[in-house]
């Protein structure tokens, strides 16, 4: 039996993060083997965006639920890069708005037909077996056990 399987929910974390590595990495060689310079890691914001903007740099933090300074970091590096824009909010000076510059609007007509790609082809994915098919309703009901009560807590109750 493989490493991994065989502890359980020892390492259902690392199991996680190796899958999503690997999906990540995988989603990574489409978008260089189509000659698209883009990284996956960047799609949340480049989604939020697609949907709406501009959008203030806080309503991106709350909307991925990660940290004002972590949506500041990559806000910052796809400026740099030329594919976003920022500009002060009328209301509130304070708040930056955050949108896609033209190379950044250029750059989601590029990837949107990846995503519709990797929709599909990950909708093919799960169908190859009927409990794959509840990932996504097992991973939501996870995440809001652990809103509810903390895994920190749980194990120190078992302690």
């Amino acid at each position: 039996m493989s490493f991994y399987p065989s502890l359980g929910y020892l390492v259902f974390g690392s199991r996680l993060r190796r899958l999503s590595e690997y999906f990540l990495m995988e989603v990574n060689k489409v978008y260089e083997q189509a000659g698209i310079p883009f990284d996956a890691s960047w799609f949340p914001v480049f989604y939020l965006l697609s949907k709406q903007q501009p959008v203030p740099m806080i309503d991106i933090a709350e909307q991925l639920e990660i940290s004002h300074s972590a949506v500041s970091q990559m806000v910052t590096n796809l400026k740099k890069k030329g594919l976003l824009k920022t500009t002060p909010c009328k209301e509130d000076g304070r708040r930056q708005l955050v949108a896609f510059s033209k190379k950044g609007e250029e750059l989601l007509q590029q990837i949107q037909p990846v995503w519709e790609a990797i929709t599909t082809a990950m909708e093919t994915l799960v169908t190859e077996n009927k409990q794959s098919q509840q990932i996504l309703a097992a991973i939501a009901q996870i995440e809001q056990s652990v809103q509810q009560k903390p895994l920190s807590e749980r194990i120190r109750q078992q302690l």
